[in-house]
This record gives structure tokens, sequence and C-alpha cells, in this order.
């Protein structure tokens, strides 16, 4: 195990709050750590041009090519896919994608073990494929098939009047014929992929939508562990309770006795054991192992656990340091493989 490496598109790790944490962690763990970008890459002498954390300061530097390489972000352009996939043949790298919503669906539902927890999803090709779905159903939701943080989500009703249906687009609400209806899902639809699934209602108390976030990694064995579980939750009235759309965060416990009462510790035991079997399951569903997972979970008004959406590089603002006291050892872990 030679070093660890931390590839990034910013210049200068002073930029990303990632880069200490990890430099910290990985001088306490007395491995040599560097930080380098995809144009600071030499393939013909295997070396980087980088930075290193030293006597309470960033200072530049050149070395060979770490063992293990942090991926901690996506490449923007066709010349960073390139060099990073050229990577992975010379180095271990930490992440990978698992791939669209739809993707993991399919995945999972084959599988079968975790099917139960998945909601019902078909791509939405056809936008006439939603008004017999909504005669089912009676609400669904219509969202992107890619990541989007909880944007270009509609929430769609249909009303007792003949072929009128609610529609809900953040905090704005109309009422659609059903042609209306048709023609907005056929414009929508030429954009990008879109998923049709009924609606969840996964709301607290005082009528306020929520979901929790299951942020789970890997340790120095290599083994899942918990890194935090905390409710998401909506204060400004819409049906979405992502933090990048107008979300909260909230601390678990308070929150469950406050929702659940004394059945809080069977609610926080549940999720517990969700995050950690699901994400050694999901780990033997792809080619790669991942390094960390944020798993999206609702419960809904009879208690029953559904999987929302699972994210392969989950945020952690805040909590950079407690990412990289797992991450760091399982590094280590990974560079000791070869």
């Amino acid at each position: 195990m030679k070093s660890i490496g931390m590839l990034h598109y910013q210049k200068n790790p002073t930029e990303v709050k990632k880069a200490y944490p990890y430099a910290a962690v990985a001088k306490m763990e007395g491995i040599p750590f560097y930080y380098f970008t995809f144009n600071n890459i030499d393939f013909t002498t295997m070396k980087v041009t980088g930075w290193e954390y030293n006597h309470g300061e960033w200072a530049q530097t050149v070395a060979d090519l770490p063992t293990v390489i942090i991926n901690s972000c996506n490449p923007k352009t066709k010349k960073q896919k390139s060099i990073l996939k050229k990577l992975k043949d010379s180095a271990i790298i930490t992440s990978y994608p698992v791939g669209n919503k739809l993707k993991v669906y399919k995945k999972v539902l084959k599988a079968k073990e975790f099917s139960s927890y998945l909601i019902p999803s078909i791509e939405l090709k056809n936008p006439l494929e939603c008004i017999p779905f909504l005669e089912v159903h009676s609400r669904a939701v219509v969202k992107p098939a890619a990541g989007n943080q909880g944007k270009k989500v509609l929430f769609i009703e249909k009303l007792n009047e003949h072929q009128s249906y609610k529609l809900t687009d953040g905090s704005k609400i109309t009422t659609l014929h059903q042609n209306e209806l048709e023609s907005l899902l056929t414009n929508i639809i030429l954009e990008q992929r879109y998923l049709l699934q009924p609606f969840i209602d996964c709301k607290t108390k005082s009528g306020l939508t929520y979901d929790f976030r299951l942020h789970v990694q890997k340790n120095g064995s290599g083994v899942w562990e918990i890194n935090l579980i905390y409710p998401r939750i909506n204060g400004n009235g819409k049906l979405i309770s992502n933090i990048s759309s107008g979300g909260y965060r909230g601390d678990l416990e308070p929150f469950l006795f406050q929702e659940f009462g004394d059945d809080s510790n069977r609610i926080k035991a549940v999720l517990e054991d969700f995050g950690l079997s699901f994400s050694a399951h999901f780990d033997t569903l792809y080619e790669h192992s991942f390094d960390e997972l944020g798993i999206d979970v609702g419960i809904d008004q009879q208690k029953r656990l559904w999987i929302f959406e699972v994210n392969w590089r989950p945020g952690c603002k805040l909590r950079e340091f407690e990412v990289a006291r797992r991450l760091i050892p399982y590094c280590i872990f990974l560079g000791k493989s070869i």
C-alpha cells in the first residue's frame, strides 16, 4: 500500500471541504495522501503532480500514482472520462455509479430479496399510460429516471370531476383536463426519461412530507456501517422532502419519538437493520463494490417501509470527518487486497 489519492476537478484542495478531513485522517493512519486533478496525471511515468498536507498547510509535490484513489467527483468532459477510465486500469477506484432509478429498480426487482420494498414503477413512454394508472392508484408521481435532487417531480391526483386532474409541481397546484395533462406529459418525456409510480403517503402528524436518509459506509474491514440516519422534513408545503428542494434535516431519535411514541425504538432498529442488510445485498448486484450509499426510504401510514431512491455519492455537509474516519481505513483495506 503506497498511498491514497483524491481525484477532483478543482485545482486547489483548499476549495474542497472533504480534502482536509481525508488528509488529516490519512495522516493519523500513517498513510501518505495526495490531492490531484485530472490534468495532473502522467501515465508515462505513472506520477501525479498534486498537493500534500504537511505542517498545517498544503504544499505542491510530485508522487507515484496512488494505490487507491478516491474519485470524489464526476468527470465533466470526455477527456476527464477517458482519464478516469484509464486510471481504473492502474489503481483502485473507491466509487462507482449505481445508475438511474430505473436501473436500480430493475436490479432489485430481478434479485427478488428486497423487491417487496420497491414502489411499483414503469417508464412513462406514452402519456396515455398515466390515465389508466390513475384509475387504479388515484394518486401518482412522475419523476425523472435520473437523479435530479427532487426537481421536476410532478404529483397527479384524479379528481371526482369528469376527466379532471390535480397537478402539484413544487408549490404550484393546477387543475387540468385529461387532454391538457396528456399534452404536458408529452412535452416533458421528450426532454428526458421519466418514471410513473403510485404516490406513497409519508407524512408527519402535522401533515409535513418526510423521508429518511440512511447514510451507510464501509469500514476498515470492508463491512457496512451506519454513518447517520436522519429524517428529511419538508417545511414549505411541498410534497418533496429533499433538502436541496427546501426540506430540512431533523434529529432521528426525537423525531421518531414524536411521530411513533413507544414504537420509536423498534422503528429505529428497523431502519438500521434495513440500511445494513440492503447495502450488503445491493453490493452483490453489481460488478464493482460500493464504498458508501445514501438510501432514501419512507414509512407509510401502515408503517410499511418503501425504497424511494439509492444514491452512490450521498452528501455529507458538516460531516466530512465522520465520512473520512471510515473512508480512509476502507481505502487501506482495499489497498491490502492487491
